[in-house]
Order: structure tokens, then sequence, then C-alpha cells
């Protein structure tokens, strides 16, 4: 049943288009992601549910309730700054209770519920604490003490870890998940970070330029994306440019060399469309029997850490990349050794909405 739902929501900034027919239903409890680059309108439409922008067109309904139009103090929902935004001159109690006093609850029930919400976050000992003695996880679950407690029926999160480091960022990010299954409350979360919306969310929602590109679960984002933006934005990715050989049998021509992928495709003998392919896909070696075998020379070895990624160059301008894990009797390709990589025919994806480019900047990882 649906909790939170959008419908047709546009906002326009003067001639500029900033959400354009924004379409989601969320259940109660639900966990959603916004995913997509600077300027792609998340965060608007974020502002948009807590009352900040008002929406140029569309409906806003929470648990049945049209609240398009209602101000941020009559919504009941939580919000949690990237900036984190707390008042300097309070103590953490004060800042988590502030909410509660604004709405002149009585002082004793502040007291209580800003001590459980405290030792919810792991800062029941920073009670008297102000902002500036605080590390910047510290602030971070300070701010969402606070916006979890009036009991909002929404929680709103607006990239509120990227001014963290990466490792605070991991610890946090669980802690977050954590804090909102426990409580079962609805929270969407803006992010740009793929690491984060495919980790959190029971459903991300990838944008562009103010459109909804995608809506699915992690899984199904990740695997199945339906436009060549979603494939290129969310993991790394090959994007390669093949020759249709035979349509029906799904035969291509990949470089020169002849692959085969698990379906037929909607494209005549001759004509040529984009195949995303995942790094973890390839493996080096000819692999089982029925796996499409490429050959070529390494053009570049990187080591990440957990894996090392191998650029191999199949022909001028085509290049596949693959992953392998890192383990101490790994032996690496030197470069421009000669090659065969393998991968199966359900590996491929074709995406005939992207064009053919260089596939020297086509393994795209945001």
């Amino acid at each position: 049943m649906s909790f939170l739902e959008l419908t047709g929501v546009q906002k326009h900034f003067g001639l500029t288009v900033a959400v354009e027919n924004f379409n989601l239903v969320a259940g109660r409890g639900e966990f959603v992601s916004f995913l997509g680059p600077s300027g792609c309108g998340k965060t608007t439409t974020l502002r948009m549910i807590a009352g900040f922008e008002t929406p140029t067109a569309g409906t806003i309904l929470l648990d049945g309730a049209d609240i398009t139009y209602r101000p941020p103090n009559q919504r009941n929902v939580g919000m949690v700054f990237q900036s984190y935004a707390l008042f300097p001159n309070m103590s953490v109690g004060d800042n988590v209770g502030f909410g509660l006093r604004v709405r002149k609850r009585p002082a004793d029930q502040i007291r209580k519920r800003v001590q459980e919400l405290l030792e919810l976050v792991h800062l029941s000992d920073k009670l008297a604490r102000y902002p500036y003695q605080l590390s910047g996880g510290q602030q971070q679950r300070v701010a969402l003490a606070r916006a979890l407690a009036f009991e909002p029926q929404v929680l709103l999160l607006d990239e509120p870890l990227s001014a963290l480091d990466a490792k605070i960022r991991v610890t946090l990010r669980h802690e977050i998940r954590a804090i909102q299954r426990q409580l079962g409350i609805t929270t969407v979360y803006v992010t740009h970070d793929q690491e984060e919306a495919l980790s959190l969310s029971d459903r991300v929602v990838v944008m562009s330029e103010g459109r909804i590109e995608q809506i699915g679960t992690p899984f199904e984002v990740y695997n199945f994306p339906t436009t060549g933006f979603v494939a290129s934005f969310v993991g790394t990715l090959n994007v390669l440019p093949a020759l249709v050989v035979d349509p029906g049998a799904g035969r291509l021509s990949v470089g020169g060399q002849q692959i085969r992928i698990s379906r037929p495709v909607s494209a005549r003998t001759g004509s040529t469309l984009s195949l995303a392919l995942r790094p973890e896909m390839v493996s080096i070696g000819e692999g089982p029997a029925g796996s499409n075998v490429v050959r070529g020379s390494v053009v570049d070895v990187s080591f990440l850490g957990s894996i090392v990624r191998i650029r191999i160059g199949i022909a001028e301008g085509v290049n596949v990349t693959l992953d392998v894990f890192n383990e101490p009797t790994l032996i690496l390709p030197k470069l421009e050794e000669a090659i065969t990589i393998s991968f199966p025919a359900e590996g491929p994806l074709v995406l005939e909405s992207v064009p053919v480019i260089d596939t020297d900047a086509l393994v795209a990882e945001v």
C-alpha cells in the first residue's frame, strides 16, 4: 500500500526545468534512494517533499493526505541536511530536543526522548557537548537524532555522508540503515554515490536532467538497466561497439571477432549497436563450454586493493576491462602480452539507445 506518493511532480525555475514529470509510490517503512549526478533534480525533489520548494505542477500525498502546499512545519517530515545544520550555541541534548520544545512537549518527555535517541545513535555520553566538540560523524549522528526526535512519518536525508571520510561513511551508512529498519520509518535518501544507493536501498530512483531514468531494486538497476544512462552511471561498465551478423541467432561481431548473446536482437544485419558488459562477467582464459572467447593484448593493469583491473585491447580503439580478485598467488599479465578472455552469452546487454563511441572513454565508474 502506498504511503508516500508523488504524481506528475514538476519544478521550474524560470525557463529551467529542474524536475520533470516525477512519479513515485513508496510503501510504509521503505528505504528509497534518489541517485544521479549533480544537477539532476534529486535534491530539488527532496525539498519539495519537505516543503522547502513548491511544485510547479503535480501532487504529493503522505499517508493519503495531500501535503503539496503545506508548509514544512505542518508535514511531520524529518530532514537531515548535508551540512548537519546544528545550532552551534546549543548542546547536543538541546539540539536533539529542539523540535520537541517547539512543539511544546513536556520537559520530562523531552528529556526521556533525547536520552532514547542519543542511545540509539551511540552518543549518550555526549549530551552536554557542543557541536564544535564533536567529529563530523558524531555531528551527523546528532542531526539524525534531531530529525527523528518528533517521530516523523518520513525521514529525508540529503547527501548526509558526503563530507565524511570513506571509512566513517561506510560505518555510518550501516548505522543509518539499522536505525531505519529498527524504527520502520519511510526514508528517502539523496546521493550521487552509487555504492551508498545500492547498499542502503530497498529501491533506487536513478535520475538524469530532472527525469526518472529507472526505478527498481538495487539488483534490477545494476543487472538490468533500462537505459544507456543507467547502465553507464551505475557500476563499472564496458560499452562495446558491435556489428550485427545474425540478429535472430544473437550473433554479433566485436572488434572483428564474433560473439553470441543469449537472445535475438531487434536490429538489421550489418547495423551497429552498443553492448554493455560488466567487468566481473569477464574472465581470463577460454572459460566453460559455450562461453564467448575473445583474443587481444594487455593495455593496462591497475592495482586497486582488493581487485586488480586489467584492460585488454581487442581491436583498434576497442578495449575490454575485467576485474580479478587480488590474492597473494595472483600472477598478473604484462603489458602488451597476448591474452585470451571469455564471458558467457548472458553477460552482454544490448543498449540500442547508446551511440557507438571510442571505448577508451567507456569504462565508466561514478
